[in-house]
């Protein structure tokens, strides 16, 4: 189970605050499960783990299998949810620099369609020059701007260097299960499909094909992953304190009720900045709404600390923290002695790295919370294949269950839509000329 420590937050709110919210809590939870609440149209997300493959998963490891033995990269094309999950999950558990030396066998993994940037589109085309590579197009409807154009660009690119039965093979539609332009295309055209289950938004998808394909096409054991989300839907159905989703919701909430209006969502590993991204849309854009929400913020320690250290420490009091932790890693480095000491570092002769990392952690957590930051706790234990499944599931049910008790649709994003329609009202899109 994921430990939640909110110890470093009495003082900002006291322990009967915390008591007073049980009924609170205690119903949004139940709201939540028994899909009582606004947005229980897309409440599909909390039956995705499972303990033993279905036959969709028994496909994905299949064409996982395929484009690993014969693309030297995998193109995801897809963007918010549709990729930040996936990208999370492989940054986190294989590294940031996990492309390095990699190909046939293993492939390389590189996004696409998630921005509009040119230089980024013009670096995607060297790597992919005089590679054999495959594409997944992730997309309920298949119209997204993003996407779809870096759709038509690769699809372009693939049947020149494949013809167009040698492009269909190495093109893969995870989209909706019966409509969108997507799911017509990937008719059309003979791809093969996964679904995305129309009951499922774009940010809680990761543990579906969204995610899913991604994953096993890097390495990771998918069943794995599914089998540490399907045991955190059982532990994290406690209906009480003991239960860390209910601490940190409801933590989360009276420090926001205090005045804490953002959160600074952080680790000590590289690793983790994409996992801070794919949490940022899920709070983000699931309590962002109706002149309420807890502002999502995200930082990579130490190295964060030599430029947003001075602001957290000093700056305006209208944050609080939760610094995530992960069990150092079996191999472990240990720092050597030199003659001159030039560095003054010969007092850590000796030591290993992760225990200087820990003193860090414990000092930057002390040197905050005298400050005036609230600090919450996570500790996730070992990080593997399995505990990146809980995690996931874990997050998800504390933001459904916190988006509950701030009052607000955890499952819609109506103003998502107004950037959209001025985007293409100055692009001359059809149809929105006068809006």
């Amino acid at each position: 189970m994921i430990k939640v420590d909110i110890s470093n937050v009495w003082g900002q709110v006291s322990l009967p605050d915390l008591l007073a919210m049980e009924k609170e809590v205690f119903a949004a939870h139940q709201t939540l499960t028994e899909g009582s609440g606004a947005g229980n149209d897309f409440l599909g997300w909390l039956d995705l783990p499972v303990n033993e493959p279905t036959e969709e998963i028994l496909r994905i490891e299949k064409a996982a299998k395929q484009i690993r033995a014969d693309s030297d990269v995998f193109v995801v094309i897809g963007i918010g949810g549709s990729y930040l999950g996936p990208r999370a999950a492989i940054e986190l558990l294989q590294g940031p620099n996990h492309n390095i030396g990699k190909g046939k066998g293993d492939p390389q993994i590189f996004f696409a369609g998630n921005g509009l940037s040119t230089r980024h589109w013009n670096e995607l085309m060297g790597l992919l020059e005089g590679k054999d590579f495959s594409i997944a197009i992730i997309s309920k409807s298949g119209t997204t701007t993003e996407p779809a154009i870096a759709t038509r660009g690769l699809r372009w690119l693939l049947e020149r260097k494949y013809g167009t039965d040698g492009a269909r093979k190495r093109t893969y539609a995870i989209t909706d299960p019966a409509k969108g332009a997507l799911r017509q295309m990937a008719a059309q055209e003979g791809w093969e499909t996964f679904t995305i289950p129309p009951d499922v938004g774009g940010r809680f998808s990761v543990l579906s094909p969204v995610g899913l394909l991604p994953l096993a096409v890097a390495g990771i054991d998918i069943m794995e992953l599914m089998r540490g989300a399907y045991e955190a839907k059982t532990t994290y159905d406690l209906r009480s304190f003991e239960n860390p989703v209910w601490l940190y919701a409801a933590c989360r909430n009276l420090l926001y009720r205090h005045g804490k209006k953002i959160e600074l969502f952080e680790s000590y590993e590289p690793g983790f900045r994409m996992l801070g991204g794919w949490w940022q849309q899920l709070f983000g854009e699931s309590e962002g709404k109706d002149g309420k929400g807890i502002f999502p913020a995200t930082a990579e320690l130490t190295a964060d600390l030599h430029s947003l250290g001075q602001m957290i420490q000093e700056g305006e009091r209208n944050i609080f923290e939760t610094m995530v932790r992960f069990d150092p890693p079996a191999q472990r480095y240990t720092i050597g002695s030199d003659l001159q000491n030039l560095d003054g570092l010969n007092y850590l002769a000796g030591k290993t790295l992760d225990f200087v990392d820990e003193k860090a952690y414990l000092g930057t957590m002390a040197a905050h919370v005298d400050g005036g930051v609230p600090v919450i706790c996570m500790d996730v234990g070992e990080l593997n294949d399995r505990k990146m499944g809980e995690l996931f599931y874990f997050l998800e049910l504390s933001c459904g269950v916190s988006a509950y008790i701030l009052g607000v649709n955890p499952f819609n994003q109506p103003g998502v839509e107004m950037y959209k329609r001025n985007m293409f009202r100055l692009l001359g899109k059809p149809g929105y000329e006068a809006k």
